[in-house]
């Protein structure tokens, strides 16, 4: 490119010629053109040796590789993570652990759920229920780990504020060769205003984090695993029920009606207008805490209003549904929600209105600028699932509302 401006001053004549010096007479770019175009091929540059690296970190067998599989790109971080994950396996007991998370200095409860079946949804009498909820089936869940809070911001501002420059899809721009494994997944860049919406004073411990899309809950649960060897993702919108119900067919955790709300929830009538700290309600049945109110929270699957009735009748055993571009769902209502809202069985799917605010175009694939009452918590499934699958659901919801 020097040689480009050198010979663009030549052609141009001695007037010219001095517009190309700098005071201290040392060439410049002739035109902003030109910067902008020495800048853009720098990133082309770099941004084809971290493909590189990346297919590099796929080194093995080959992989077949689904045609409609999301970030496929990335695929050799995910097989890297599958490696790790299954060298540590399960461990010889099912119970509750406490797992610690090196890069936030902070540490997550995990609650050991056992397998079983339950009725999801709600029954035709139940009050304020939606159709969406029914018709009630029966469906079994596998054992699983949840964790006992939803995740606390000093648990998710070391994956948000993760310090390092990225592209807008969280790819790292430059890598550095102490980087570790979990530094290869794709992570937020920089917020550009407080996530925490002027509620409390900053990223306050204790809070649960808010504001985050589905896909930047998700790739938080990559990250998690990168660094604990664990598996790690959103629960199954079943898991999310079963682990809510601990047992229970009423209408709450703790059975019927409005009157012991305020034991277990943080929800319109006593949050302040604010999210609260996790864990200052009572726990339910299962030592689960704020699975109703204080924040709403995100699980796996996408939002479809009749995805019961199509499998009504049908043994049915770990439900997922994805549907690509579809809206996700939260479950367990929010710190500015209504009773009818925390109940058990209650769905409220996604909606682009939660990032009204960003003045981005296209709007960040990270943050929602309207979702301060959205968080979410993680579960540690049983059975590792293979390569792509985990690839899939870690990836799946990148850029949808």
């Amino acid at each position: 490119m020097r040689g480009i401006f050198l010979v663009s001053c030549f052609l141009g004549g001695s007037a010219l010629l001095a517009g190309c010096r700098e005071e201290n007479n040392s060439p410049r770019p002739a035109t902003e053109d030109a910067a902008r175009i020495t800048s853009a091929r720098q990133w082309g540059e770099s941004r084809s040796a971290l493909q590189k690296r990346e297919l590099d970190r796929a080194a093995g067998p080959a992989l077949p590789i689904p045609d409609d599989l999301p970030s496929r790109e990335l695929v050799g971080t995910t097989r890297q993570i599958h490696q790790l994950i299954e060298a540590s396996g399960n461990p010889a007991r099912f119970e509750s652990y406490t797992e610690t998370v090196p890069v936030a200095g902070a540490s997550l409860r995990m609650v050991a759920i056992p397998g079983g079946t339950f009725l999801m949804g709600s029954p035709a009498e139940e009050p304020h229920r939606k159709p969406d909820e029914g018709p009630q089936h029966k469906v079994s869940i596998s054992p699983f780990w949840i964790s006992e809070t939803e995740i606390p911001w000093e648990l998710y501002t070391a994956f948000m504020e993760n310090g390092r420059p990225r592209a807008k899809d969280g790819q790292l721009l430059e890598e550095q060769p102490d980087d570790e494994l979990w530094d290869s997944v794709t992570q937020p860049t920089a917020p550009y205003a407080a996530m925490n919406l002027g509620m409390g004073h900053g990223y306050e411990h204790g809070l649960p984090a808010i504001s985050m899309s589905h896909h930047a809950a998700s790739k938080f649960c990559e990250w998690l695993s990168a660094q604990t060897g664990h598996y790690y993702r959103l629960p199954t919108e079943a898991e999310w029920e079963y682990a809510c119900r601990a047992g229970s067919a009423g209408a709450y955790s703790y059975g019927n009606g409005e009157a012991s709300l305020d034991q277990y929830a943080w929800y319109w009538n006593n949050s302040n207008d604010r999210y609260q700290k996790t864990g200052s309600k009572k726990p339910n049945k299962w030592g689960l805490r704020d699975m109703h109110g204080n924040v709403a929270e995100w699980v796996l699957d996408s939002y479809v209003p009749d995805a019961y009735g199509k499998r009504s009748g049908l043994p049915t055993k770990d439900p997922l549904v994805i549907i690509p571009g579809a809206p996700h769902i939260v479950r367990g209502g929010s710190w500015e929600d209504d009773p009818d809202s925390l109940r058990s069985a209650a769905r409220r799917a996604s909606t682009p209105a939660w990032n009204r605010q960003d003045p981005q175009n296209p709007k960040s694939i990270w943050y929602l600028t309207d979702g301060g009452m959205i968080g979410f918590r993680v579960v540690r499934p049983m059975n590792i699932p293979d390569i792509m699958t985990m690839h899939r659901l870690w990836n799946f919801s990148k850029g949808e509302p």
